[in-house]
């Protein structure tokens, strides 16, 4: 046997020793309180991305917006998202997942109460900004914090909180636009968000414990397997599943070798992971789909309707949402990435053009909102959460944590320029040229996809790698990928 097979069958006995362990309901019930919690961020995310597009429709009357004010508003929030994303990974490992939760929660608190209390547009601003350092760096830590603290057995499930509770967040946030649409208050849609931000707070002070994957890393094993042993249950099953963590990140650890750079991402063997994430993170959002998200109100507004029903209709838009990333949830593992990504880029495609034509021939409310209802769904059930799934598959085992940073950073600097420009191309062109740009940029997705992204469900890293260097008309090269120490 090789050393590679002799190490792969030692991870393989660590996991199933880890599944091997059957949680108390007890263990159970502790394990999806503390992942509810940590999960609220995920809430954060989508409510304080969400919520704008209601408090929009009567921030730019008290305060006298111009479009491009507007689009700031909207946007200065994802500046601050940027930063926060790409800070967040070096402060929780120095500092640790809990406290910096915590920290995420008073920044949450601080960014809301400056937003509610502004008394001019650059106070407003400023309080974007500060709301968007605290959502990147969510962003960037619940997911790593619920996959370090779950399990083996329940971890899948686990992490599908964190996309549930974005989507819910959105739709939330839907329903205060609603509920204070009839008194024109902006500054209360943006105050419900500190309520959620107490919990995030209170909560990782008084409830979650650290990751034990990041105790183990620091060397306070005596911690984590307090932490496991409440997990489990019983003191024997919280022992098993310490053993299989340590030989996890053992195994991991010699598999990939020393970590990859940003540099190191541009090498041949790299490169074509690179592009597919590059990629995807822009498309993602020059698709469009945060133009609805953040400007629903607004644009179905621009039918005739009030503000307080253009924030009515969009709440069906929320709740095409989060239905139909359930959906997703459920059939992306049985259909594949490539074939659901095709379809789902069709789907957004066939609507943008629609809807574009319903805007530009007056079609009326009714027509346009259900056109926006058929992107929402093409988009949340496939590109939308499969973009998270494919960067954290296609980049080689030393390379995923740079890799994922890069595409997520290109993603949220793509939501910037789309919210930013969005108002003053709509200003420029008309709104139904502008979804019939979005529909261009499908039809170049759709090419992108069928000719360079790879499938990879079901499949382990070397056989997606070879399948994507293939696509890229060059041939896998596995040594490539490795660093020297790998070897």
């Amino acid at each position: 046997m090789s050393h590679v097979e002799h190490s792969s069958g030692q991870q393989d006995t660590g996991r199933q020793e880890a599944e091997q362990v059957e949680l108390t309901d007890k263990g159970k019930r502790t394990i999806w309180t503390w992942a509810s919690v940590i999960a609220v961020g995920g809430f954060l995310f989508g409510y304080d991305t969400g919520v704008i597009s209601g408090a929009l429709l009567f921030i730019k009357t008290d305060f006298h917006l111009s479009s491009t004010e507007q689009g700031a508003v909207v946007s200065l929030l994802l500046l601050g998202a940027m930063v926060g994303a790409l800070g967040e990974g070096r402060v929780a490992d120095s500092l640790g997942r809990r406290k910096v939760l915590a920290l995420v929660g008073v920044i949450f608190l601080i960014g809301t109460a400056i937003a509610v209390f502004a008394t001019g547009y650059v106070m407003l601003l400023v309080g974007r900004v500060v709301l968007g350092l605290a959502v990147g760096s969510a962003s960037a830590l619940v997911p790593t914090y619920l996959g370090e603290l779950a399990p083996a057995q329940v971890r899948g499930r686990v992490l599908t909180l964190n996309q549930l509770m974005i989507t819910i967040g959105i739709m939330v946030a839907y329903l205060v636009n609603l509920a204070f649409s009839s008194v024109q208050s902006w500054r209360g849609m943006f105050a419900v968000g500190a309520i959620p931000a107490i919990v995030i707070l209170l909560g990782a002070l008084i409830m979650i414990p650290e990751s034990p994957a990041w105790l183990l890393t620091n060397d306070h094993t005596d911690k984590a397997q307090k932490v496991y042993r409440r997990i489990a249950g019983d003191e024997d099953g919280g022992q098993q599943l310490l053993e299989a963590r340590q030989q996890e990140m053992e195994e991991e650890q010699h598999k990939s070798g020393e970590k990859v750079g940003w540099r190191g991402l541009f090498n041949k063997a790299v490169r074509p992971a690179l592009v597919v994430g590059v990629v995807l993170a822009a498309l993602q959002q020059f698709g469009g789909i945060n133009t609805i998200i953040y400007y629903a109100p607004t644009i179905m507004q621009k039918t005739g309707l009030t503000a307080s029903n253009s924030i009515y209709y969009a709440v069906a838009v929320g709740v095409i949402n989060l239905l139909m990333t359930i959906v997703s949830l459920w059939v992306v593992g049985r259909m594949g990435r490539r074939k659901l990504l095709l379809i789902s880029m069709s789907v957004m495609l066939v609507a943008l053009a629609v809807m574009g034509l319903s805007f530009v021939a007056s079609w009326g409310s009714v027509l346009s909102l259900v056109f926006m209802v058929l992107y929402i769904a093409g988009f949340a059930v496939g590109m939308g959460p499969l973009f998270w799934v494919l960067i954290g598959e296609i980049f080689p085992p030393n390379a995923s944590a740079t890799g994922s940073g890069a595409a997520t950073a290109v993603n949220w600097a793509s939501n910037l320029i789309v919210s930013q420009v969005f108002l003053t191309v709509v200003t420029t062109i008309g709104l139904g040229q502008t979804f019939w740009c979005f529909a261009v940029i499908c039809v170049f997705a759709l090419f992108f996809i069928g000719k360079y992204v790879p499938e990879t469900k079901d499949r382990d890293f070397p056989e997606i790698d070879e399948d994507m260097q293939h696509r890229f008309g060059r041939e896998a090269a596995p040594q490539e990928a490795e660093s020297p120490s790998s070897s």
